[in-house]
């Protein structure tokens, strides 16, 4: 009796269990997705390049004479004005020699006004005073270079900038060339970008529907600086290696955010003929990879790795793994699997486009 109880129970939770799952399957029968396809048009789009950050001006400041580092007049990362002293380097040296070369020249004055007495008087003839004007000027050229050896030892900022590390110390042995420091100019920034050659075509052939030249820097923390830049020069040359050519686009830098050396990205709106455009609600993203669910003939849906080329507000430019023919899953992309069979009402892309919302459902 006990044993037939059991039975009892067990059967009715099992037709229980049956009746639900059939209840289930019915209501996924009878849910309509909504489904569209890509569709071709000629637009433009936003992309971003990765780009290197350039001084306006950066240069290296070397010694131009040897000798003990006497002074250093700045610190590291200072601005600094045209002009101002940096660094001194011990002078003792040059000092003697300058003295050495004037008084060779007041020797060479002394023999000039000597020689011209004698000509005058007829005692010698004129070749001698033109010899005495030749060593006078020969004295005082060697006073010119070593004064020009002195103020070597004196080095100042060519331009308004500001400095790098500074890996000499005080009392240092400098050789002659040797690095001081580097000093830049951070008025005004380049951004420097490489440009396929499609692209670069693309944005030759096509500036009506670009706009403008005018460009955006994202910076390394994913905020857009400020103020807007340029492009202003394209290389003469493809690199080989690669296909692509740089650009580069100078933005301003009044708060001298941007430094040397720097990375971010060029956001360039770019000409795009005949691209194949899809809604990114009907996309989804596995580790950094972007998959659509393509729907066959027989209404089953198949997950398929695509390439993207291009973003714009709402959409995705397609690069490969999709045909403007192919019908795509639109909503409830994070409701149904591979190889799942489905019932989809299909709206043409161009009215999806027109209504857009972001997050797949």
């Amino acid at each position: 009796m006990k044993k037939m109880t059991l039975l009892a129970g067990l059967f009715a939770l099992l037709c229980q269990t049956a009746c639900k799952s059939k209840e289930v399957k019915k209501e996924e029968e009878t849910v309509r997705y909504l489904a569209t396809s890509p569709v071709v048009v000629d637009t433009s789009f936003v992309k971003q390049y990765v780009a290197q950050i350039r001084s306006i001006r950066n240069i290296e400041i070397r010694a131009q004479e040897k000798g003990y580092l006497e002074a250093i007049y700045v610190d590291e990362g200072r601005v600094v004005k045209a002009g101002q002293l940096l660094f001194r380097i011990m002078p003792k040296i040059y000092e003697a020699e300058l003295q050495k070369a004037e008084a060779e020249v007041r020797a060479a004055e002394i023999e000039l006004d000597n020689t011209r007495a004698l000509v005058a008087k007829n005692v010698v003839s004129k070749n001698e005073q033109a010899m005495a004007q030749a060593k006078l000027d020969q004295a005082k050229a060697a006073a010119s270079l070593a004064k020009l050896h002195l103020s070597f030892t004196e080095i100042r900022a060519p331009f308004d900038g500001v400095l790098d590390r500074i890996p000499k110390k005080l009392g240092s042995l400098i050789d002659e060339g040797e690095l001081l420091t580097t000093l830049s100019d951070n008025s005004q920034m380049f951004a420097y970008f490489n440009v396929s050659e499609p692209e670069y075509l693309d944005y030759q052939t096509n500036a009506k529907n670009r706009g403008s030249n005018k460009v955006n820097l994202l910076l390394a923390n994913n905020t857009l600086l400020p103020q807007k830049g340029e492009v202003e020069t394209i290389e003469g040359e493809f690199d080989n290696e690669t296909g692509n050519i740089a650009f580069r686009a100078i933005f301003p830098n009044p708060n001298r955010l941007l430094k040397n050396g720097e990375t971010g990205k060029v956001m360039m709106t770019m000409p795009y003929k005949n691209a194949l455009i899809i809604p990114q609600k009907a996309t989804y993203e596995i580790q950094d990879k972007v998959y659509v669910f393509v729907i066959d003939k027989n209404n089953t849906v198949h997950s398929r790795l695509i390439t993207i080329a291009g973003r714009m507000a709402d959409l995705y430019v397609v690069g490969s793994g999709l045909k403007v023919d192919e019908k795509i899953l639109l909503e409830g992309v994070q409701k149904v699997k591979d190889d799942d069979k489905i019932n989809y009402e299909f709206q043409k892309p161009e009215e999806v486009i027109a209504h857009l919302r972001l997050k797949a459902e």
